[in-house]
């Protein structure tokens, strides 16, 4: 299973005492771009917490990149989320500080001591995503595309094995949605595996991809038609 980066069977999601999801088997392989689905409130954002460690996986199995969910421990989190990278719909930039400072901020935080390393890294990313020329600027300078594609740099600053997006595009209107979908399209044929929690159904249509969806309490596998 080493090509394997996410692997639930037979789990269920809880959200507090609240049942969300039950019976949950899905896999996502290494190189892999694939949709989570669903109307709000089917339990996206908690089937994404648990893969991140927000919540935790009380019953069944669970693997992500490496570590078992169902015996997660807390002091475990913080290096399991570094094999993620996690990309929030609210950008969740900090804006007291530059782009570059924010980028920097992460990789210290993470452990990274290097300094040319480090610029090297911040340069590496914001060019995977059309931003270097942008990274004096503060958040509040940007467009909401651009805050969202400094916090796809942000993401992938460790290498990370999987990509965690959730509702990215959620906060942007079609045009801009289109080019941040773009980004991570380029960035998933350079070989990172993207998990994207959306309910824009036009970016689904756009670029066709393996498709799980959440309804009544489960999350199955959709057969996409082709036309």
């Amino acid at each position: 299973m080493s090509d394997t980066v996410l692997f639930l069977k037979d789990a269920s999601i809880f959200q507090g005492e609240n049942l969300v999801l039950s019976d949950v088997s899905v896999s996502v392989e290494k190189g892999e771009f694939v949709y989570l689905i669903g109307k709000t409130g089917t339990g996206k954002s908690s089937f994404m917490k648990t893969l991140y460690g927000d919540l935790p996986l009380q019953k069944g199995e669970g693997e992500i990149v490496g570590y078992d969910l169902a015996t997660l421990k807390e002091n475990d989190i913080p290096f399991l989320r570094r094999k993620l990278g996690v990309v929030f719909q609210d950008f969740k930039l900090l804006n007291d500080r530059t782009v570059h400072d924010n980028l920097n901020f992460v990789l210290t935080a993470t452990g990274w001591k290097d300094k040319p390393a480090i610029e090297s890294k911040i340069n590496e990313v914001l060019a995977k995503v059309g931003m270097k020329t942008k990274s004096f600027k503060y958040p509040y300078q940007l467009s909401g595309g651009e805050q969202q594609r400094v916090a796809i740099a942000r993401a992938l600053l460790n290498d990370p094995e999987l990509i965690l997006a959730d509702e990215p595009t959620g906060n942007l209107d079609p045009q801009t949605s289109v080019e941040v979908m773009e980004v991570l399209r380029e960035i998933n044929k350079n070989g990172n595996t993207i998990l994207m929690a959306t309910h824009d159904y036009a970016l689904l249509l756009k670029y066709p991809s393996k498709t799980l969806k959440c309804d009544e309490n489960q999350i199955f596998e959709v057969v996409q038609k082709t036309v």
